[in-house]
């Protein structure tokens, strides 16, 4: 037996397949897959396969696992939605300001890199109502 049999035998590892592939997001994937499950073989020290076959865990409990990591789940989605839409105003806000310097130099506005002509009104803009 090789060390690498031996060191494979001792943490679990019941065979090595290698793969080729096309696609380098399914490698990706495939990458994070066993890195979570080295991860779960660290903390538990045991595989799903030997939680199944050992009956550690039954059905309801399966089930009440996805139920929870689909609860994880639709609060990241909320979470990074939040982010995106804070990142989107900053972005905004950052545009704007950058637009008033470029106003106030009397540079031209630019927004991605073209450059925007808007007009400028001394008494105002025609939509205002006097008080």
């Amino acid at each position: 037996m090789s060390s690498r049999e031996i060191s494979d035998a001792k943490n679990g590892i019941m065979c090595r397949q290698s793969y080729g592939f096309r696609d380098p997001v399914v490698k990706n994937v495939v990458d994070k897959f066993v890195k979570r499950s080295d991860v779960g073989y660290e903390k538990y020290n045991n595989t799903l396969d030997d939680e199944r076959r050992l009956k550690m865990k039954n059905l309801q409990g399966y089930l009440n696992d996805i139920q929870e990591e689909l609860m994880d789940a639709v609060l990241y989605i909320q979470a990074a939605r939040e982010e995106l839409q804070d990142l989107s105003e900053e972005s905004l806000v950052r545009r704007f300001i950058d637009n008033e310097y470029a106003e106030d130099d009397d540079q031209p506005m630019q927004m991605n890199g073209i450059d925007i002509d808007y007009p400028k009104y001394e008494d105002g803009y025609d939509d205002e109502e006097e008080i």
